[in-house]
């Protein structure tokens, strides 16, 4: 177990014991020695958390001692980190943008054993930006899926065939080099997904969906569960089917 996990874990022993916690139960439950659990307190306490005790009676955690919401375990970190790494080089721009930010934010937020596993990672994607095709402004389809609004869009399918669409979006789906939205099209009675770089023009309207998003991403699903398994699990990213 690396130091910044085992740190957090004895916080974790502390707040939830009942009254004083030995050295021994605390190296018991993390698996490791009792001089590294003395080492390790001695460490929190310089970190100013609120621990009081001495060797063979106890230690407990002051009363009103919280941990902050950021408080993450060493794992969560990396998964942060690698999540980071991906947004970086595949989202759209304003998301890569957002995720350059949430790495500073993250480092500022954690404890200074966890701005270790920022720095030097065990986990990496790779942040060169993947080139997709132009097309839909991907912050204009993320607002309206939040906001839960219909939208109307100018599309141009695999035959050239320009056609315009009403439809209710709930999500962006990444590719290799393609994006696609999935969305309930009023005119098909049915869910499709477009290829984001053939939607040639957006309006979000006024009307929201007849349903709650979750509600239709599960209803969507659940059409997939019963379609069967795909080749690539799903629809060809190159074709869309609009």
């Amino acid at each position: 177990m690396r130091r910044a996990q085992r740190l957090f874990q004895i916080i974790q022993i502390l707040r939830t014991g009942r009254g004083p916690v030995t050295a021994e139960r605390l190296a018991a439950e993390v698996e490791t020695s009792r001089r590294t659990i003395y080492r390790d307190l001695a460490a929190l306490m310089a970190e100013r958390v609120p621990i009081r005790g001495e060797a063979g009676v106890g230690y407990v955690l002051d009363d009103g001692f919280d941990l902050p919401p950021l408080m993450l375990t060493a794992d969560e970190v990396e998964a942060l980190v690698l999540g980071v790494h991906w947004v970086a080089g595949h989202g759209d721009p304003q998301l890569a943008k957002a995720a350059v930010a949430l790495r500073s934010k993250i480092v500022a937020a954690v404890p200074e054993p966890l701005k270790k596993i920022i720095e030097q990672p065990a986990v990496q994607a790779s942040s060169v930006e993947v080139p997709f095709a132009e097309g839909a402004d991907l912050a204009v389809l993320r607002k309206a899926i939040h906001a839960g609004r219909k939208i109307s869009i100018g599309y141009v399918d695999a035959q050239g065939a320009a056609t315009r669409r009403t439809v209710w979006p709930f999500l962006i789906g990444y590719f290799e080099g393609i994006r696609l939205l999935a969305a309930w099209c009023e005119s098909r009675a049915d869910f499709r997904n477009f290829r984001t770089d053939r939607i040639t023009r957006i309006e979000v309207l006024d009307e929201h969906f007849a349903v709650a998003p979750p509600v239709l991403m599960a209803r969507w699903r659940a059409t997939l569960d019963r379609s069967g398994p795909q080749q690539g699990g799903g629809p060809d990213p190159r074709q869309g089917q609009g």
